[in-house]
């Protein structure tokens, strides 16, 4: 279980004034569902509000737990728990062949080289990826990396996974694709979204606007919530 308690995050004003700037404001939830969608627009406290969850981000008010672990104090606990996913793939990927990255993944658990590298090539063939396991990261597509990133990640056995955006990067075929395989996980799966109908799928849904979570509930609600929000304030907040 996910647990905010008055967690907020701010961050000293670039402008030099003494005062501090909230990225988010103390907030206070559980996050129990298996499949939870976090929306809003540019700049609203979306991804802090991610990173929160596996230590990416430190809370400056309050904490998070992940499973009783704080993910300050005991962030290595949690990240041993919380897997993460980034919009853009080539940020986490760093390894130049496919099978390389999710054996570095893998490194920390599985100390023999070549055991290592038979769990890499499996894990690749349970996401239906095996035919990419000897090409260069650089030379796949954008969905291909996705899933690569995607793969690297959940080798390591966490529960939870976080992803921030991962299909804004993606034509159609891709964002389906990648969707359709989140949500056949068997990991809690939190993601932001500025894809109301990828949002529509899921079991809860969080609108943060202004560093606020400013709703909570179930879709339908939530992404009415929002684009009223968006006619309100078409600029932003």
């Amino acid at each position: 279980m996910i647990i905010f308690q008055a967690a907020g995050v701010s961050v000293p004003d670039p402008r030099g004034d003494g005062q501090d700037r909230v990225l988010l404001e103390a907030a206070t939830t559980e996050l129990t569902e298996r499949r939870i969608a976090v929306i809003g627009a540019n700049g609203s406290g979306k991804s802090t509000f991610l990173r929160l969850i596996n230590g990416l981000a430190r809370p400056t008010t309050g904490l998070v737990t992940v499973e009783g672990k704080d993910t300050v104090r005991e962030v290595s606990a949690v990240r041993r728990r919380v897997g993460f996913l980034f919009s853009d793939p080539l940020s986490q990927l760093v390894m130049p062949l496919v099978h390389e990255d999710v054996e570095l993944s893998l490194k920390a658990t599985i100390k023999d080289k070549a055991r290592r590298r038979q769990a890499a090539l499996s894990h690749l063939a349970t996401m239906g990826l095996s035919h990419l396991a000897e090409r260069s990261v650089h030379d796949l597509s954008g969905g291909e990396r996705q899933l690569v990133a995607l793969t690297s990640v959940l080798a390591t056995g966490q529960g939870i996974l976080v992803a921030d955006e991962p299909t804004t990067l993606l034509d159609l075929r891709n964002n389906i694709l990648l969707q359709d395989t989140l949500f056949g996980l068997d990991q809690q799966v939190v993601y932001s979204t500025h894809d109301l109908d990828f949002a529509a799928r899921a079991d809860r849904v969080l609108v943060i606007d202004a560093g606020r979570i400013v709703h909570d509930g179930e879709p339908r609600g939530a992404i009415d919530h929002y684009r009223r929000l968006a006619t309100t304030h078409p600029g932003g907040h």
